[in-house]
């Protein structure tokens, strides 16, 4: 931590500060009104902003507010000694955490780092200073495939949770199967509200509302979950998706899309903004003959040249296909495999990720894999891969 601002009349807790950071802390010299204040103090936008909230909640929340609306990405800490009475209406401001101001040193220094690993200044107005080195929004990270039942939830849940676990607050996991998705059963979640209340309210237009609607793992883990009702998913099209994932991306290191089988019209959105493809099938004649078609699909459309990340699922010596089979097919390597596992099933019925668990079978030790190939790569090494032609109505229908 480099660049943080301390907002506070307090001498204990500036002590707390200058302990916590090694003195690496600019103290504002008078409790600020405006976001201007604050970043003419830092010379640009400082990575994390600690407010005390203490002598008055409505002025620091408006000024979160107003900080995170020009910065999405910025790290704002609020101190307050009500969190409970503060806790949705700082959510909705933008606020990063809420400290304790009793708590210890140590504690001030795991909030404070926590906040600045998050941090992804974005680019402000005209006119507002900031400087050279600036972050980028989060990677989108789709899980896709040609057909069902090749464990395309169970791998966006178990990278999801791991991501969250290797970086807390970091990731929020998108079910996009909108008619049939089950990624609320696979994590055992009983949502209040699901993508299609996301994409219909004013959460569409309001990142700070957006995260209200999100529901939150036991793990960390952020879940935005599909409809209950199949119907639901004919109100959402896919501008929709695009907007809603591209708000995602503001607020979270890592966003997980879950998409239906196939290339219909809402994964074809996220494909649009998407950097990371995760293109899934299981070791089977059928499901490997369907990637071979996607793939296929996806260059036509000029989609992801480079970069595409095969995952092969369900490997088995006694399944009659080799890998070297399957590379020959597809007319490519295959990135990683997930072996065919008995612990598979156990956790999909429980409703508890295996990457939750912590357990050191084999499954269990490759999906880690599969969330450290992730969590090691910068966020500014891919970009979306926007399709060749989009806005000359492309279209693939699903399988």
């Amino acid at each position: 931590m480099n660049h943080v601002i301390l907002a506070t009349t307090s001498t204990e807790l500036t002590a707390k500060v200058d302990a916590a950071t090694g003195g690496r802390f600019v103290a504002m010299p008078a409790m600020p009104s405006a976001a201007g204040q604050v970043l003419a103090l830092a010379g640009g936008v400082p990575e994390v902003v600690v407010l005390d909230s203490r002598p008055a909640a409505e002025p620091m929340l408006q000024l979160t507010a107003d900080l995170t609306g020009l910065f999405p990405g910025i790290g704002v800490v609020l101190v307050s000694d009500q969190p409970a009475e503060l806790g949705l209406a700082a959510m909705r401001a933008g606020v990063r955490d809420i400290l304790d101001p009793s708590a210890a040193v140590d504690d001030v220094r795991t909030v404070l780092q926590r906040a600045a690993q998050l941090t992804r200044p974005q680019t402000p107005p005209p006119g507002i200073p900031l400087p050279e080195d600036l972050g980028a929004s989060g990677r989108i990270i789709s899980v896709v495939s040609p057909k069902g039942g090749v464990g395309k939830t169970t791998v966006a849940t178990n990278l999801a949770v791991g991501l969250a676990r290797a970086v807390p607050h970091s990731t929020v996991l998108v079910d996009l199967d909108l008619q049939f998705g089950d990624v609320a059963s696979a994590l055992n979640l009983d949502p209040e509200y699901s993508l299609a209340d996301a994409v219909h309210n004013p959460a569409r237009r309001d990142t700070m509302v957006l995260k209200t609607f999100l529901t939150l793992h036991e793990t960390g883990l952020y879940v935005l979950c599909a409809p209950e009702s199949p119907a639901a998913a004919d109100g959402i099209g896919g501008d929709d998706v695009g907007r809603l994932l591209q708000s995602l991306a503001t607020q979270f290191r890592y966003v997980v899309v879950d998409t239906a089988p196939g290339l219909n019209e809402h994964t074809l959105a996220a494909l649009d903004q998407t950097t990371d493809p995760v293109l899934l099938t299981s070791m089977d004649v059928p499901g490997v003959r369907g990637l071979r078609k996607e793939l296929d699909t996806l260059t036509d459309l000029g989609m992801f040249a480079e970069g595409r990340f095969i995952l092969l699922n369900f490997e088995d010596a006694r399944s009659g296909l080799s890998i070297a089979d399957v590379e020959a097919t597809i007319g490519r390597d295959v990135d990683m495999t997930l072996p065919r596992c008995p612990v598979v099933p156990a956790s999909v019925n429980q409703g508890v990720p295996l990457m939750q668990l912590g357990g050191k079978d084999p499954m269990t030790r490759q999906l880690g894999r599969l969330v450290d190939r992730f969590a090691d790569v910068p966020l500014l090494a891919a970009k979306p891969g926007r399709r060749r032609g989009r806005h000359r109505g492309v279209r693939v229908g699903a399988r």
